[in-house]
């Protein structure tokens, strides 16, 4: 049985036990919901406390290699400001988009109450709908980058490992690829870690099911119906809009070449749920196509590992999402903190299925969300996933397409 199968049965078997317990007032109920509750909190944790060695050590080793590559750094500068305006425009347009549909998403106002505990979450960089956009801007330059890493405050973490990136740069070649191979050796470490917390989901997403459905009810069926529509939906008007006019457009393919040559990684890319099992198709198909070496052997692998679109668009509504879902009102200048933090966050989005929603943490925590909704995200990621992978791929082969013409 695979593993999704598993994490599935894993939710519904949470789902349909804690709308029993929802259902009664026994202390035998409680005692079981006072069971899981601190079982699914540790899976959580599990999670988040990979996050910050693995966005700091992704994002300074890929910044440190890209900028002390010499020509090949040209080429993947573009490549890399081309894949971040990609998912800066998709992550707006996403907000923009989600905020409305979500606001008409009918959740019980005192189911919601329960469901974020006593107390509210802990202020983080952005400290609630007061903070000035000024300080915003302040608070991405902590003066402790350890502290504002223990405090939970990624982004000025994903800050200090860009601006460490480009420094390392400027050291000499025999001390950067030291630091560089020990960076990449955290970054694997990662996400060996990762996959093998992830291997603990279902026992993790069942934890976390059954509180959630005692205090919201058949609610929450709905809500996570309508996240898995919004996601997909908006993942292929993306594809549609944005993705397949640039590759046709400024990559100057016709409609039917472009996607023939997308097709092969797209499919890979979906029955895997993994960009970089797609990538050997990438290869071929740009090869195929006659593009030189230095974008099929060294900008597609670049983009494939570090460009995600669709990260861009399922981070967003999976934010908007769990802030409707616990009854957490958003600021204007939270979701630009979202936005600005998805940006950088697709960028270390580990391989694997499921690897967007891992990646959300230091989203969540930048709009001070709990973190233990990414339980649920992750419970039904499946067909979410095989839409956002997809996306991924023909967001590189895209890329590939444009920068042909420059190499």
């Amino acid at each position: 049985m695979s593993l999704t199968t598993r994490v599935l049965i894993g939710l519904v078997a949470g789902f349909l036990l804690g709308f029993g317990l929802g259902a009664t007032s026994s202390p035998v109920a409680a005692t079981i919901l006072a069971i899981l509750t601190p079982v699914g909190t540790i899976f959580i944790n599990l999670i988040r406390m990979t996050v910050v060695p693995l966005v700091a050590s992704m994002l300074f080793a890929t910044v440190g290699s890209m900028a002390a590559s010499g020509a090949l750094g040209r080429m993947a500068g573009r490549a890399v400001l081309m894949a971040l305006g990609i998912v800066a425009v998709t992550a707006v347009a996403t907000v923009l988009i989600a905020v409305p549909v979500f606001a008409r998403l009918h959740i019980d106002h005192e189911a919601a109450m329960a469901l974020r505990g006593p107390t509210p979450p802990p202020p983080g960089p952005v400290a609630g709908a007061a903070a000035p956009l000024v300080q915003v801007f302040v608070d991405l330059v902590p003066p402790n980058v350890v502290k504002a890493a223990a405090d939970g405050a990624i982004l000025p973490v994903i800050v200090f490992s860009v601006l460490f990136g480009i420094a390392l740069a400027r050291v000499t070649a025999e001390r950067r690829d030291a630091v560089l191979r020990v960076a990449h050796g955290v970054a694997d470490a990662m996400q060996q870690l990762i996959v093998a917390i992830i291997g603990l989901a279902p026992i993790g997403v069942f934890a976390l099911a059954v509180p959630l459905a005692a205090k919201l009810g058949l609610a929450a069926v709905g809500a996570v119906a309508a996240y898995i529509a919004l996601v997909v939906a908006l993942t292929v008007l993306v594809g549609v809009l944005v993705l397949y006019p640039m590759g046709i457009v400024a990559g100057s393919m016709t409609p039917r070449a472009f996607v023939a040559f997308c097709a092969p990684a797209q499919a890979v890319a979906f029955a895997s749920r993994s960009s970089l099992a797609a990538l050997p198709a990438m290869v071929e198909s740009a090869e195929r196509a006659g593009m030189p070496p230095a974008v099929s052997r060294f900008v597609l692998p670049l983009v494939a590992s570090v460009s995600h679109v669709g990260a861009a668009v399922a981070q967003p509504v999976g934010v908007l999402f769990l802030a409707r879902l616990y009854g957490v009102a958003l600021s204007p200048a939270q979701l630009a903190t979202v936005v600005v933090t998805v940006m950088f966050a697709t960028f270390a989005v580990p391989g694997g299925p499921g690897g967007s929603i891992i990646a959300m943490v230091p989203v969540l925590a930048a709009a001070n969300l709990p973190i233990e909704g990414i339980g649920i995200l992750l419970a039904v990621d499946t067909i979410p996933d095989m839409f956002r992978t997809t996306a991924n791929a023909t967001g590189s082969m895209a890329i590939a397409a444009v920068l042909r013409r420059h190499a």
